[in-house]
């Protein structure tokens, strides 16, 4: 859908006002304008979600304001199929069994196989009819019961050892790496450079393609979500499926960022995390490496890492980052990203991140201390 915006009016608008009044983050229900008020709220309705924040209700945005009406034990929930139901209510009762012990894999608000199969194991155990729907006697049982599993959340414990369980060897590991952008008019961040034309979609696939070689260099298996000119963009969600699909053990989205002033620079990095506890440890783990392996290799202004439950990092199975690797309205950063000699810096950065990743913590090394061209010839000698 085309994003709504200040200046807008309408049904919808009429429809986000509502929504945000309920979740008392607007006081006046009622006009159709989308004024600065309503962008105000949408602003802090997207900061509390951890979504990207720019007071506009995009396809995301929309998403997690639909699904923001419902609260755990308002509607009865089910597997669905195709549509699965999701919503708030659903990543309630996702974190609820994930503390009573039942596996719902990660809480991603939406109700599929997975989370079903949990809620009729805990039907089965508290005797009631295991049909792996939510309703009025299954709310009752769950309240009445608490937690089973203290000190840790069991999901990212349990992804932190099947990580470690993988062993520290990169070879027939597999991993997607998702240049953004790119499609149709989808070019991302623009800039014109006198006679030259500086696209996100051009310069991240670059980057993707050197990473794929490297990659493929130290044993691993890899994937492209895209090609370089592809016929039509493809949704966060759509990326996501295509990662989970292929049994990916990682997943790395690269992108570069744009802001009115060109003081704006750095790189920052991101993962899973709804800003409020709920964070994946492997994701983060993953970023804070990322993040760390390219300030100290490239010099570039470090940004720092951020949760963020943008639909790519929600709805992958896998560890999954997503690198916004500077600004392209920056000049500084500008002239170091269309230097092909600096892109090789960062597919470097990427690469010894990757490796730490299967390190096992006791046995990590100092941030910018691995020579990527050693796991080349590790390979060869192997071989």
């Amino acid at each position: 859908m085309r994003s709504i915006r200040r200046g807008d009016t309408g049904p919808a608008v009429s429809e986000i006002r509502s929504i945000l009044t309920v979740l008392e983050l607007l006081s006046d229900p009622e006009p159709d304008l989308f004024d600065e008020h309503l962008e105000n709220a949408v602003r802090a309705f997207q900061q509390s979600r951890g979504l990207g924040v720019d007071g506009m209700v995009g396809d995301e945005t929309w998403r997690a304001l639909d699904g923001a009406r419902w609260r755990l034990g308002s509607r009865t929930l089910f597997h669905s199929v195709p549509d699965a139901l999701t919503g708030e209510d659903v990543r309630a009762l996702q974190e609820r069994l994930l503390e009573m012990g039942y596996d719902t894999g990660r809480p991603d608000s939406v109700y599929g196989a997975r989370t079903a199969h949990a809620v009729a194991q805990f039907q089965r155990e508290v005797g009631l009819t295991p049909d792996g729907s939510c309703g009025p006697q299954t709310m009752k049982a769950l309240r009445r019961l608490g937690r089973k599993v203290v000190g840790g959340r069991p999901q990212w414990l349990r992804e932190a050892e099947a990580f470690r369980q993988s062993g520290p060897n990169l070879v027939g590991k597999t991993i997607v790496i998702d240049p953004g952008h790119g499609g149709g008019e989808d070019a991302g961040v623009v800039v014109p450079d006198g006679p030259l034309r500086w696209t996100e979609a051009d310069l991240v696939f670059d980057l993707a393609a050197r990473l794929e070689g490297r990659l493929a260099a130290a044993g691993m298996r890899v994937h492209l979500t895209r090609g370089p000119s592809p016929a039509e963009p493809m949704s966060g969600t759509e990326r996501a499926a295509l990662a989970n699909t292929l049994g990916a053990d990682l997943l790395i989205s690269l992108h570069l960022d744009g802001q009115d002033t060109p003081a704006a620079e750095g790189v920052a990095t991101y993962h899973y995390g709804t800003g409020s506890g709920s964070s994946s440890t492997v994701g983060e783990r993953l970023a804070n490496l990322v993040q760390r392996e390219i300030v100290v290799r490239t010099g570039m202004h470090d940004c720092r890492t951020h949760a963020k439950t943008w639909d790519l990092l929600r709805l992958t199975r896998m560890p999954t980052v997503r690198v916004d690797l500077g600004y392209l309205t920056s000049p500084v950063d500008r002239e170091r990203l269309i230097n092909p000699m600096f892109r090789e810096q960062i597919v470097e950065a990427i690469l010894a991140a990757v490796q730490r990743m299967y390190f096992p913590v006791e046995r990590d090394v100092p941030t910018g201390s691995i020579d990527v061209r050693q796991l080349r010839m590790a390979l060869a000698d192997r071989a």
